[in-house]
């Protein structure tokens, strides 16, 4: 006989089977009781939580011939057995997700008119039900807004915010919550003990949690640990073994090497975790979760229940969150989230997460408000701790009196039409590669004032040029000798300016030219009538 996996061995077949999903089973139930069926639910959650499974044992106790007083299905009755055999033409599970045109809403319309040929009830579950066109939404409305009493349409999704608002009024929502990592593992130390398999609760613990709040996944690991190490005991080293992760430990030792800005010792423990085997992937989504667990344990008086922690766990977290700011762990967080995406993408993973970490062990690397903000509160508690900052070196003598740098003298109306000159070369003279980049689409123009206008291609180009203008200013001090004033405009609103000064009856550049020579010619012959 073929192996059956775990998540399939082990789905529920009655209510009471169902983890962690407490309040909508209890609801489901009530309503069998009293009569008070309704047509339409929608099952939202996260996956692996149970919804599919739900809609089928609701859907066998519906129309069982011999339910439990409790609302339980017997599954021993005609009905059950068919329903569970995947025979019943009265209860029909869909994939929207390729069943999603018109056409397969349309036949649904067609059958839902005839009566169940056995059962109560005909149970239509449309699984993934956000993947149906928009057309097939329309098409599936008429249904629930008039449906035959003998009909209930059951919608599961893992993103309901994608249902039409027409849909969801018409549905009874229940969203299914993630199921907690102590529930996952004390189901799956059940589940061990019918399979006669043995595994520690620390490994189970930790199964539970790679799983993020769904049972099916923690089946899906368990039953790759249990393959792997047949016939052994599974232990969390060998856990670790088969999804590549590494031990806790790395996790505090790292984030120490960060709060001391140690970049040597953090490039050894990236060594030594390559060295044994695991994935930079698997190393740096665990170590998101442990920045995120520092920082909820700096926020909240006992954050044991919301981490799912072990005692001892958590109290390891409080003592390393007493000595960090949470300004440093959101700026951490931050910078590898960002990482974490940029590895989707790289060849050599190893040499992304080695800057990374060599950048956050500087001072130099970011200098925007969140870095300097971090920076700040690790110098504070640096202070605090007693660990000095900088080492101060006594000076060997008296400092000098630092002269005040000599202002160039101002350029007149000939170094304004120099600079114009030559601007093409002056530009490329600037030793910040940026800054050239910047300058290649800037030009150089005058109004009737003392200024020298930077005129820019675009708004945001004028930003850029903007933060640079004492930098500027001084290269052209540099290599002409003179002091300018700058100002900065972009291209269009320097053409409206020209335009409506000299109008169009010229060329752009020869009325330009014109002006400049003309303010040139005015400085000299203050009284003569410059007219073309």
């Amino acid at each position: 006989m073929s192996y059956t996996a775990l998540y399939r061995k082990f789905r529920p077949n009655v209510f009471a089977g169902v983890v962690g999903q407490d309040h909508i089973v209890k609801t489901l139930k009530n309503q069998m009781k009293t009569g008070r069926v309704s047509h339409a639910y929608l099952f939202c959650g996260t996956r692996g939580t149970g919804k599919t499974s739900t809609a089928k044992i609701f859907a066998r106790a519906i129309n069982c011939l011999h339910p439990t007083e409790e609302g339980e299905p017997c599954n021993q009755c005609e009905v059950c057995q068919a329903i569970l055999a995947g025979r019943s033409v009265n209860v029909m599970e869909i994939d929207a997700a390729s069943n999603n045109s018109v056409e397969n809403i349309r036949e649904i319309r067609e059958e839902v008119k005839y009566p169940p040929t056995e059962g109560t009830y005909k149970v239509y579950i449309i699984d993934e039900v956000h993947m149906l066109s928009n057309s097939a939404f329309n098409a599936l409305l008429k249904t629930l807004e008039e449906p035959p009493a003998h009909v209930i349409f059951i919608l599961a999704t893992t993103d309901p915010q994608k249902v039409p608002a027409t849909i969801l009024s018409r549905c009874q929502r229940f969203d299914f919550r993630r199921i907690t990592a102590d529930d996952i593992t004390h189901t799956l130390m059940g589940y061990l003990a019918e399979e006669g398999q043995q595994a520690t609760e620390e490994a189970v613990r930790y199964v539970a949690q790679l799983a993020d709040g769904s049972l099916r996944d923690s089946l899906s690991i368990l039953d790759q640990c249990l393959a792997f190490f047949s016939g052994e005991e599974v232990t969390l080293e060998k856990v670790q073994d088969v999804v590549g992760a590494v031990d806790k430990s790395v996790f505090f030792e790292m984030t120490d090497a960060l709060a001391a800005k140690d970049a040597a010792r953090a490039m050894e423990l990236v060594e030594e975790m390559l060295l044994s085997g695991r994935d930079i992937r698997q190393f740096l989504t665990e170590l998101l979760v442990h920045l995120r667990n520092l920082l909820v344990t700096t926020a909240v008086p006992d954050p044991a229940a919301i981490l799912e922690l072990s005692a001892e766990n958590a109290e390891r977290l409080r003592e390393q969150a007493a000595r960090l700011s949470a300004e440093e762990l959101t700026f951490w967080i931050r910078r590898f989230s960002g990482l974490q995406s940029d590895l989707r993408y790289a060849s050599n993973e190893r040499i992304l997460l080695e800057v990374e970490l060599i950048r956050l062990c500087s001072d130099w690397a970011e200098q925007d408000t969140t870095a300097l903000a971090a920076r700040i509160a690790g110098l504070e508690r640096r202070f605090a701790e007693g660990i000095p900052v900088a080492a101060a070196a006594a000076p060997a003598e008296a400092p000098k009196k630092k002269e005040k740098p000599k202002r160039k003298p101002p350029a007149l109306d000939e170094d304004k039409k120099a600079l114009q000159e030559q601007w093409p070369s002056l530009r490329t003279q600037f030793g910040d590669a940026v800054l050239r980049g910047v300058l290649s689409r800037v030009e150089i123009g005058f109004k009737e004032d003392d200024f020298v206008y930077l005129v820019c291609e675009y708004p945001a180009l004028e930003e850029m040029a903007e933060k640079s203008l004492e930098e500027i200013g001084q290269g052209l001090e540099k290599a002409l000798g003179k002091t300018f004033q700058l100002k900065t405009t972009d291209k269009a609103s320097y053409e409206a300016w020209r335009e409506a000064t000299y109008g169009e009856t010229k060329d752009a550049d020869q009325a330009q030219e014109d002006a400049d020579w003309g303010s040139l010619m005015g400085t000299y012959f203050a009284d003569a009538d410059m007219e073309p």
